[in-house]
């Protein structure tokens, strides 16, 4: 009687050789399917059919992926701007920082972790490039131009974080009531600045309150000099 022949390993397909590329790639794609909570190392090493350990030679921890993950969104970002000319660097840098937030409106997991994820890739230095760019065209200085790129991508990433959350959170209109039939009930006696300012408080739309908000960036930007910087 003939043994069976053994079949060997050789001829199973090789993996492909793990890398930086293919590990952010995967979990982008996870992401984009479950969420952003689902991309753990545990379940990007069962995507790629390795160890978890693997995955920390090239990925150091959670918060360095989370960082690498909106980086490659950050390649999504339009930074050509739609302006009406070269010389029109305030709308270009407005349309920059709007698709910038409508990019994490589309994800906000991604929104909330880009408060604290500190990317550096090429996406994220080409924006700041772009941004620095086009707000040195203000005539402001180095220092104003620095700290106010700082500024607009924080303000971006805020009201991105609170907009998209809230756009995605099924009790948020509930609570949204709650607070407004709080500040139409207060007292003028013992809230009077609430009173005289309803109801401006709770009004406008959100791309008005994002275009408002631009602009006093901006503008407080421009005009505001830099503590300790040369006149």
């Amino acid at each position: 009687m003939t043994g069976r022949e053994p079949i060997s390993r050789r001829d199973r397909p090789a993996k492909p050789a793990l890398s930086r590329r293919w590990i952010v790639d995967t979990a982008v794609r996870v992401m984009r399917a479950e969420g952003l909570e689902k991309v753990t190392m545990r379940r990007l090493a069962q995507e790629l059919d390795t160890g978890p350990a693997s995955l920390y030679v090239y990925v150091a921890n959670t918060a360095e992926l989370h960082a690498a993950i909106l980086d490659s969104l950050l390649g999504e970002v339009d930074l050509g701007g739609r302006g009406g000319g070269e010389e029109d660097w305030r709308e270009q840098l407005r349309a920059v920082m709007a698709s910038y937030t409508r990019m994490l409106f589309e994800h906000p997991p991604l929104a909330r972790a880009a408060l604290v994820a500190r990317p550096s890739g090429e996406n994220y230095l080409r924006l700041v490039e772009r941004i620095l760019d086009l707000l040195s065209r203000s005539g402001a200085s180095r220092e104003q131009v620095a700290w106010g790129m700082d500024k607009l991508l924080q303000d971006a990433t805020a009201t991105a974080a609170e907009h998209a959350t809230r756009a995605h959170d099924p009790a948020a209109e509930q609570d949204w009531d709650t607070t407004v039939r709080a500040l139409y009930a207060v007292d003028a006696t013992t809230h009077p600045a609430i009173t005289a300012h309803m109801p401006a408080l709770i009004g406008g739309s959100v791309a008005d309150r994002i275009r408002w908000s631009f602009d006093i960036l901006v503008n407080g930007i421009t005009h505001t000099p830099v503590p300790g910087a040369a006149g």
